[in-house]
């Protein structure tokens, strides 16, 4: 088995990928349109499937706003450094709503920042060039 994406509901379509792609790095893979089930679907990431796992990104027509509940956490991405990342991350006028740091109770090194419908993002320190996507 493989973790192929995840799937988020958003409020805005070009607004979250514009966050995904030029906030966060993320490359828009591909879209599709569905008139006649009222939704379209964008999906990005730092690779393609079956070598990456995407986000899908699903925009239902006329629905501007999504209760997030309580039982979503977050998705996490690696970083070489989480520092420089946040410093990129508000460059590109996105929220980090966590500047970067340790874990409480650990030293692993974490910031979060949250995407345009209020999803939150882990960004996780990681040193190794095979384990880190550039921001």
């Amino acid at each position: 088995m493989r973790l192929l994406h995840t799937m988020l509901r958003v409020g805005n379509l070009q607004s979250s990928i514009d966050f995904y792609t030029e906030v966060l790095g993320m490359k828009l893979l591909r879209t599709s349109d569905n008139p006649e089930y009222k939704y379209t679907l964008a999906f990005v990431g730092y690779g393609n499937n079956p070598d990456h796992a995407e986000l899908e990104l699903t925009y239902n027509y006329g629905v501007e706003k999504y209760d997030l509940g309580s039982a979503y956490g977050h998705i996490a991405i690696a970083v070489p450094d989480a520092y420089k990342a946040c410093d990129a991350v508000k460059a590109r006028g996105g929220n980090v709503t966590r500047e970067s740091g340790p874990v409480k109770g650990g030293k692993t090194v974490i910031a979060f920042v949250q995407d345009p419908d209020g999803y939150k993002i882990e960004l996780i320190e990681r040193k190794t060039a095979e384990q880190a996507t550039s921001l």
